[in-house]
């Protein structure tokens, strides 16, 4: 174990698992169906929802890789946040509506009203892969700090990650993952605070002096107003690659869609989506200014993978007991993720495949006993994911992995959901072939831009094949 983790932080750091465990485990109390398992009967409070809404988004990746992002760059990054915000407002009027007209279990589930079924399985195995691969980069990020805390090899320090994440997310349901969102935030906002206090007392001149210096090394920049498909933060990528990636990631993503689903109202849940954008705004300026401290502390020197950067700092700049607390808010961040991630898949693979074909849909109880089971199925595979990204993961930043992989088919679901909001005449065939030539499309041109550029792309290509190919397969006039 390292020597600058002490007794007392681990004694924080074991309380805190423990409890959050427990705890969410307790609450999954008296669920009888799978609306309880999965949507916590459509009566969670919009302020949980949006909360756990940002802990999922941005969870491990934003406490590591953020702060490195800054470490070695500027503040460029905080371009895409502006996307952001115009995605969220597109999906609060036109995506959400939708879902809620129908009473929906998950985002697919429009797809198959809209083009039938096997444009729902389709899209679904599409955000099962996608999850599946994003979210075992996101679990491995979270292995870092347990490495360096106990010496112990990335894979059994993500082993006893999974491990404490399935239990209160298998016994609990959607109602304890959103309720230990909602503390596991408040947890990593309050450890990046206490990283600011520590780096001011920690640098002579505090942060004036750490803002002067990074303003005189150009790393206070945040705007770049040139426009090159290879840079990853321009202004135009942030704008339009940002907005981009935000409708699809929260309009068409089970991840966060599902969450949406939870509230009692289109209302409330458009509240819960627009105000996550303002959260998600301001913490990543608080991160980000992490990493600048970061560099001024460390003096610019290079690190192996800039995700190590703040973790090492947790671990040598910190007093005993905040080191704990904040270690702590690094397994909270990436708990959130991960308990959201399984109970998303779980839930898709129960409503979109599991309950149709065995004639369950409209058996709660069924549903609810085999989403159970999917839960335990899905949090093997991403531990497994998480343990096979070790060896590639060397040179690379974590958040810009993950971010690349998910946004290598969200354009072809987000051009999909386009194709079932915004046109009638295509079928289900084109739908699929649009999806196919497009995420085909951008996966081959991957190289010849910049991760922002892919979800664009991708949807544009998507939705124009779509209408060309509704030409030929159209839309039953009967459905």
């Amino acid at each position: 174990m390292s020597d600058a983790f002490t007794s007392l932080d681990l004694a924080v750091l074991v309380v805190y698992l423990l409890g959050t465990t427990a705890w969410g485990a307790w609450m999954g109390r008296g669920q009888t169906s799978g609306s309880d398992y999965f949507l916590g009967s459509r009566s969670l409070p919009w302020p949980a929802v949006m909360l756990s809404v940002v802990a999922t988004e941005t969870s491990t990746l934003t406490f590591l890789s953020i702060p490195g992002v800054a470490y070695v760059g500027s503040l460029v990054f905080l371009q895409l946040t502006i996307g952001y915000l115009v995605g969220r407002l597109v999906v609060a009027g036109v995506l959400l509506p939708a879902y809620y007209r129908g009473e929906l279990s998950t985002a697919y589930e429009l797809l198959g009203a809209r083009f039938g079924t096997g444009a729902r399985r389709f899209t679904s195995a599409v955000f099962m892969v996608t999850r599946l691969l994003a979210d075992s980069v996101r679990l491995f990020a979270t292995a870092i700090p347990l490495a360096l805390i106990t010496g112990w090899p990335y894979s059994v320090s993500i082993g006893v990650i999974g491990a404490l994440t399935v239990v209160y997310t298998y016994f609990g349901g959607i109602k304890a993952v959103v309720w230990v969102d909602t503390v596991q935030m408040s947890l990593y906002l309050l450890g990046a605070a206490a990283a600011m206090i520590a780096l001011q007392v920690a640098i002579p001149g505090g942060w004036g002096q750490i803002m002067s210096d990074a303003a005189a090394a150009g790393k206070t920049q945040w705007l770049d107003f040139s426009f090159d498909l290879n840079t990853p933060y321009t202004l135009w990528a942030g704008v339009i690659g940002g907005a981009f990636l935000s409708m699809a990631s929260h309009g068409t993503d089970q991840l966060i869609v599902q969450r949406l689903l939870t509230t009692k109202d289109l209302r409330a849940s458009q509240a819960a989506l627009v105000g996550s954008a303002f959260s998600v705004i301001l913490q990543f300026i608080l991160f980000l200014l992490v990493g600048l401290g970061l560099w001024a502390f460390y003096q610019g020197q290079p690190f192996e993978r800039s995700d190590e950067i703040f973790a090492k700092f947790l671990l040598e700049g910190l007093p005993p007991g905040v080191t704990g607390l904040l270690i702590a808010a690094v397994f909270a961040a990436a708990m959130s993720s991960l308990s959201s991630s399984i109970n998303s898949l779980a839930s898709a693979s129960a409503y979109d495949y599991w309950a149709p074909l065995a004639g369950a849909e409209d058996d709660d109880a069924r549903i609810l006993r085999a989403g159970k089971l999917f839960t335990l199925v899905w949090a093997g595979l991403l531990i497994a994911g998480a343990i096979i990204f070790i060896p590639l993961s060397r040179g690379t930043s974590a958040v810009e992995v993950g971010l690349g992989i998910a946004s290598l088919v969200y354009g072809g679901l987000l051009g999909a959901f386009g194709l079932g909001v915004l046109t009638k005449k295509p079928g289900q065939g084109a739908v699929i072939i649009g999806m196919v030539v497009g995420i085909g499309t951008v996966t081959l041109l991957r190289d010849q831009m910049a991760w922002p550029w892919y979800v664009p792309v991708g949807s544009i290509i998507t939705f124009v094949v779509g209408l060309l190919a509704g030409v030929v397969f159209k839309q039953p006039e009967t459905v």
